[in-house]
């Protein structure tokens, strides 16, 4: 606990306010970027900056030449008030006077002194970098000594630290019960949107980037002799744009051929977001011998309650067809559904005008069920048949020899 002073004292709601080091450090240690408060020549100061906590000691990032560090840069430090909000949701109650807000913050007082031992500025520096991605420290450049001395640290001690939070519902009074207003809660939180790469980036997010997803939503790496399937990501945009362009490859599908690149990398995005709302896993295929993007494919409405999913969105460029690449990825794609994941059932729909298609998931071993009527919307906004097949974990053993059987190279002629 830390110990009440004057500064950190409740004069009003103090049932809100809490010293306690456990919930301080969860504040603190949730949030990015805190408010700091100082006073300059007799005038006071608010900079928004990046934090990190480690042990007892609050440390805030700057640049050398910004005012609170070089006020800092005296033997007796900076007097400082830091302060961090989360803000967890808007209260509506039936009276305007009784509307609030669900939150938790921190404020922390003392005084910050500047950080001149190098060692301990590097360590700071990997920590808020950790902080913002576990992991990335041994993923990225550490800074060089040029980029050290052009950074600023501020290490605080947390010793004067009061925590304030607001949870529950509206309080309104008992005479406004009755008034046929809505009241209740709209949360609120903040969640990461979809890793963005910088321009001329190849390589794929890394998977700290990316969230914490069910096995059935993550597209782990799966490899064959053939064909490599990989998370698809926006720097897949170029190569797969290159190989997918041509009009056959399109011809059935309910999407447009993008024209650019730039749309290929809408596709993409539509696909990313597709996964973090939970009904596609996608990936990008390339040829195992070669390295070259040649597709991509995804599993299609995971349900991990009822163990089924359906293999969809695949396109293979056409110089790969018949090449075992599609039978391949099929081939993994089942595996990880049967094996890994426990699948009752896997099913795939094409278009009923799609022969081609058709005899290739057949050559799978599914069976097809029958055909869905008016179910897809083509590009030109008509309306498409789908013959829909399945293939049941009971009756995949016998399928997978048979698939295994069709990619053994031919056994050479006997001269």
């Amino acid at each position: 606990m830390y110990p009440p002073t004057e500064r950190t004292t409740a004069t009003r709601m103090r049932a809100r306010m809490s010293y306690d080091e456990a919930a301080a450090h969860a504040v603190l240690d949730e949030a990015y970027h805190c408010a700091l408060s100082f006073v300059v020549d007799g005038e006071p100061r608010v900079l928004p900056t990046l934090h990190v906590r480690v042990g007892d000691t609050l440390y805030l990032h700057g640049s050398t030449g910004s005012r609170p560090l070089l006020a800092a840069r005296g033997g007796d430090g900076l007097p400082v008030c830091v302060a961090v909000t989360h803000l967890d949701g808007l209260v509506f109650a039936r009276s305007q006077f009784n509307h609030s807000a669900n939150y938790r913050s921190v404020v922390v007082h003392g005084t910050a002194r500047l950080v001149t031992d190098e060692r301990e500025k590097a360590e700071m520096l990997t920590a808020l970098v950790e902080k913002v991605a576990a992991g990335r420290s041994t993923d990225s450049r550490p800074p060089s000594r040029r980029e050290l001395a052009e950074t600023a640290v501020l290490a605080l001690p947390l010793r004067e630290v009061s925590v304030r939070a607001r949870a529950g519902g509206a309080n309104d009074d008992p005479v406004d019960l009755d008034l046929p207003y809505w009241a209740g809660v709209v949360p609120l939180r903040l969640t990461a949107g979809l890793p963005e790469p910088a321009a001329g980036v190849a390589a794929p997010v890394p998977a700290y980037l990316r969230p914490a997803r069910s096995p059935w939503l993550d597209p782990v790496v799966l490899r064959g002799e053939h064909v490599v399937l990989e998370p698809l990501d926006l720097s897949h945009a170029e190569e797969l744009h290159a190989a997918l362009a041509d009009p056959e490859v399109w011809r059935y599908l309910g999407s447009p051929q993008p024209r650019s690149v730039d749309e290929t990398a809408g596709q993409i995005r539509a696909a990313l977001d597709a996964n973090l709302r939970g009904v596609r896993t996608p990936w990008v295929q390339r040829c195992a011998t070669t390295g070259t993007v040649v597709g991509t494919t995804s599993y299609y409405q995971p349900d991990p309650a009822l163990r089924t999913v359906e293999i969809g969105f695949s396109q293979l460029g056409r110089p790969w067809w018949r090449t075992g690449i599609n039978t391949e990825a099929k081939l993994l794609l089942l595996t990880r559904a049967f094996e890994e994941l426990d699948a009752i059932r896997v099913t795939w729909q094409t278009s009923t005008l799609n022969e081609r298609s058709q005899r290739a998931i057949e050559r799978l071993g599914a069976t097809r069920e029958g055909t869905l009527r008016s179910n897809r919307r083509r590009a030109d906004g008509s309306w498409r048949d789908s013959a829909l097949y399945s293939m049941l974990a009971a009756e995949w053993p016998s399928a997978q020899i048979r698939l295994r059987e069709r990619l053994r190279p031919a056994a050479p002629a006997a001269s």
